[in-house]
């Protein structure tokens, strides 16, 4: 088995270390990362910049770039052969609801399931890294069973998993979740520059809104590790049927358009 592992947090991150220790035991793992923390840059590309890939003294690649960045050129020419799995992580702090829209860790697996790659996103709920060995170890165990029941190199998908900062004889077992909600982001902290020029900086994420028993924020707040399947189509499914009426009443085409007024 061949890995691929990938981070937002930056290469020197003690989760993407701690990742690689687990799994260098269970496969050929390599990791390309980004050279700085790349919290929150989703699926970004850079299209207006050269990138320049490095190696660490350990081994480790990393880019100049964002997570995607880094897994793009990983797979389409720096790596030479096709992994078998894409694994992100593991990431300082929780990626649950809406955090996945914004989150460089699950852009980063993003980017190896639109190259037809099983790839998983893995996250520590609270920040600081406590309890990360046991973390690493959950994944591993994870990674395991997932070759054992032949899932890694089939069709491709997408996981999302965060597991709480608990020892691992405390950790309960793996639940199958739904994203949960949050509420809207917190005001933006607004500061004054040393030159007297007004600052922005974006507000803490809101709080749990949607966290019911069968959202990942219920699983992992009981001791749960959270999975959830992602997917990349964010058609409205539900209601294509309100739109296509919609749709026909704008464009005077559908069940009580004007045009089909006037013709009465």
């Amino acid at each position: 088995m061949k890995i691929l592992i990938c981070n937002d947090d930056g290469f020197q991150a003690p989760g993407i270390v701690a990742l690689y220790e687990a799994l260098r035991t269970v496969a050929d793992v390599e990791v390309v990362a980004p050279e700085h923390n790349n919290s929150a840059k989703s699926n970004a590309l850079t299209l207006n910049a050269p990138l320049y890939v490095h190696q660490a003294h350990n081994g480790f690649r990393y880019v100049n770039g964002t997570p995607a960045d880094c897994v793009h050129i990983a797979l389409t020419g720096l790596l030479g052969y096709r992994p078998d799995l894409v694994v992100s992580g593991i990431n300082n702090g929780a990626n649950m609801g809406d955090d996945t829209i914004y989150s460089g860790t699950v852009g980063a697996a993003m980017e190896g399931y639109l190259f037809g790659i099983p790839s998983i996103a893995f996250s520590q709920v609270d920040k600081g890294w406590g309890e990360l060995e046991a973390a690493a170890a959950t994944a591993r165990q994870l990674v395991q069973n997932m070759q054992s029941q032949n899932l890694i190199g089939s069709a491709p998908w997408l996981l999302n998993v965060n597991i709480p900062n608990m020892p691992l004889s405390a950790l309960k077992p793996v639940k199958l979740c739904r994203l949960g909600r949050r509420h809207a982001a917190e005001k933006a902290i607004v500061q004054q520059s040393p030159r007297g020029e007004t600052m922005y900086w974006i507000g803490s994420a809101g709080a749990a809104m949607d966290d019911v028993e069968g959202t990942d924020f219920h699983a992992t707040a009981n001791g749960h590790v959270s999975m959830t399947p992602l997917q990349i189509d964010l058609t409205d499914h539900d209601r294509l049927g309100y739109w296509a009426q919609t749709v026909g009443k704008l464009t005077g085409t559908g069940p009580g358009s004007q045009a089909q007024a006037g013709a009465q």
